[in-house]
């Protein structure tokens, strides 16, 4: 079993800067797939940016440019850095890591954008 730990999230005024952690229970970034989600009060939870075993990365178009994912394997995390949020960046993130039919998630950690 994997578990996901989401930290570093918190309130940011917008034009600055935040970074994300997901720390696994294991080593599992060279079989996973893994990825931050987030969701917003009302909205859906969607795909912010994803990365692959091999290191491939994507975003979703409105991260483009202002949010890196990265990894590092021999401390078995996985982060997220934020810059030039947005209001709009406002959501709870989640941690996900995937692999065949097997799915695991974080509990998230709160994005405040405010000023």
């Amino acid at each position: 079993q994997v578990q996901l730990v989401e930290s570093g999230g918190g309130l940011v005024e917008p034009g600055g800067s935040l970074r994300l952690s997901c720390a696994a229970s294991i080593s599992i970034f060279s079989t996973h797939n893994m990825a931050w989600y987030r969701q917003a009060p009302g909205k859906q939870r969607e795909l912010v940016a994803a990365i692959t075993p091999a290191g491939s990365t994507n975003y979703v178009d409105s991260v483009k440019g202002r949010f890196t994912i990265s990894r590092d394997n021999a401390k078995n995390t996985m982060y997220l850095q934020m810059n030039l949020v947005k209001p709009d960046d406002t959501a709870v993130y989640y941690c996900n890591a995937r692999r065949l039919l097997h799915t695991y998630w974080g509990q998230g950690t709160q994005v405040t954008v405010s000023s």
